[in-house]
Formats: structure tokens, C-alpha cells, sequence
């Protein structure tokens, strides 16, 4: 990386260097990379952190395509995951935590689903008399996101 980053959801050059790490390594057979492993990642933190389509990523970075097949490989392997708990791990040790999370808070929250989200995966809440979906999260002691869990509003 040249120590430069182009936006914002840019990862500096101390992080890159542990995401590197989780990373698998490159394939030694067939055709070369054509793009960075850098600007890859640097393009599928940019839509995940601007909550842009795929199809809408920026010019100067990889096409669409190449990026979002990436994303896919990557959360396949569960590359994904470890990258998340290892960064998260490192906030904890640099808060004085430990690295792995010894309490946690959960909340719910039900939401109004959209006319476009298929009915099937969706439930009507009496209590709240909404027609959705509920989310549940699950954070540390320092705010940081464990686990994530969708289901239908009537669940």
C-alpha cells in the first residue's frame, strides 16, 4: 500500500497489515492477480461502509464484478468473520480488555418491512402492530457488534 488512502473507509497502513494476515494467501497456479489485494479490500469496505449497490462502486476502483466476487469468496471461507473478531480483538487489548468478549447487551427492535421484501420472510407483530421483521443485536462492553440475527416479526 503506498500509505495513502483515496476515502475514508480506506484501511490505514497498521490495519492493513493485520488484515493481511487473515487474508488467504494468494493462489501460486494459474493467472496472476490483475488488482491489489489492497484496492480489493479497500473497494468492499467503501460499499460496505457507504451502503452503496454493487453496481454503484466507484470508477477507480476494480469493476463490480471482480469486487463483489471477492466479497462472496471471502465470506464463503469465513474470512470475513475472522477479520471482524481479530480487529475487534485488537480494540479490547488496546482498551486494556481482554480480546475476546466476557459480557455482552442484547436489544431487539422491530422493524416495518419494506414492499419490496418478499411476505414469506416476514411476520406481523401484534405488540408493536407492525407487518416486518425483528433484529437482534448483540454488543460487548464497548459497543462493539457481536452477532446480528434477523428473523420475522412475529417470531
Amino acid at each position: 500500500m503506498d500509505g495513502a488512502r483515496r476515502y475514508p473507509s480506506g484501511l490505514a497502513d497498521a490495519l492493513w497489515e493485520i488484515v493481511e494476515r487473515v487474508l488467504p494467501l494468494p493462489r501460486c497456479m494459474g493467472r496472476p492477480e490483475k488488482h491489489s489485494r489492497c484496492v480489493v479490500i479497500d473497494a468492499i469496505l467503501y460499499v460496505l461502509r457507504t451502503r452503496c449497490s454493487w453496481r454503484y462502486l466507484l470508477g477507480d476502483f476494480p469493476s463490480w464484478q471482480t469486487v463483489c466476487g471477492h466479497f462472496g469468496r471471502l465470506d464463503e471461507r469465513g474470512v470475513v468473520d475472522r477479520m471482524v473478531a481479530e480487529l475487534c480483538g485488537r480494540v479490547g487489548l488496546a482498551r486494556g480488555r481482554v480480546s475476546e468478549p466476557t459480557a455482552g447487551v442484547i436489544d431487539s427492535q422491530g422493524v416495518r418491512a419494506a414492499d419490496i421484501v418478499p411476505a414469506g420472510s416476514c411476520g406481523y407483530d401484534a405488540g408493536k402492530e407492525i407487518n416486518g421483521r425483528r433484529r437482534f443485536v448483540v454488543t460487548d462492553s464497548l459497543g462493539l457488534v457481536v452477532v446480528v440475527w434477523v428473523v420475522a416479526a412475529c417470531w
